[in-house]
């Protein structure tokens, strides 16, 4: 018995693709609603966004730190050591990308005032380490903990999909050094025998 129905040739229309349910944006009306975004006006937008953003991101961490005579830049040191302690002096003049003078107008008071404790390196005892002290770890929690609060907050409303999106965007915006360091913050702790330990505050 002959299976025509299997064997069939297939009709005219069989061999055409089916873009009734596909992705159109190969087409030029779909390719430039995609580029939208990338109008002045909606770049403009980005920047509104960008400083509106970190301006309220800021201000509760602001208000703790100018109660203590302290400011943003003395923020990112504790932020970046608490991150990474024991990091190299140099490896922090890396990251934040100021001069050593800049960098020693904000540590030193920092390290007289016990929030930073520096240490010789165990290799090369010219390098210093830096590491929080208790005092240190303590402010620097409390910091993070009030602009937490901010992030949690818009990740919550902007769903996991959103949030990616702005990962994305921000390792964008990011030089390939900038990346470079971001990498090297993600990566598993140094041994902690590596690094000096904090101490209670001075004085």
């Amino acid at each position: 018995m002959m299976l025509t129905h299997s064997l069939a040739m297939p009709g005219p229309h069989a061999l055409m693709p089916d873009t009734t349910g596909s992705d159109q944006t190969s087409s030029p009306a779909a390719a430039g609603r995609n580029l939208l975004f990338l109008r002045e006006e909606e770049l403009r937008l980005a920047q509104d966004l960008l400083f509106f953003g970190y301006r309220d991101f800021t201000a509760g961490a602001d208000a703790i730190l100018g109660e203590l005579g302290m400011g943003r830049a003395h923020h990112r040191v504790l932020h970046f050591v608490g991150r990474r302690p024991g990091i190299t002096v140099g490896e922090l003049l890396g990251i934040l990308a100021i001069t050593k003078q800049s960098l020693a107008r904000v540590l030193s008071p920092m390290v007289t005032q016990g929030y930073v404790l520096p240490a010789p390196g165990r290799a090369d005892r010219r390098q210093r380490l830096l590491s929080l002290t208790t005092k240190g770890e303590t402010l620097e929690r409390q910091l993070f903990e009030r602009q937490r609060e901010a992030v949690m907050r818009a990740y919550r409303e902007a769903g996991p999909v959103a949030v990616d999106g702005f990962r994305r965007v921000m390792r964008g915006l990011m030089g390939a050094a900038a990346r470079t360091e971001l990498a090297r913050l993600e990566l598993p702790s140094r041994r902690a025998d590596s690094r000096p330990q904090p101490t209670a505050e001075r004085g």
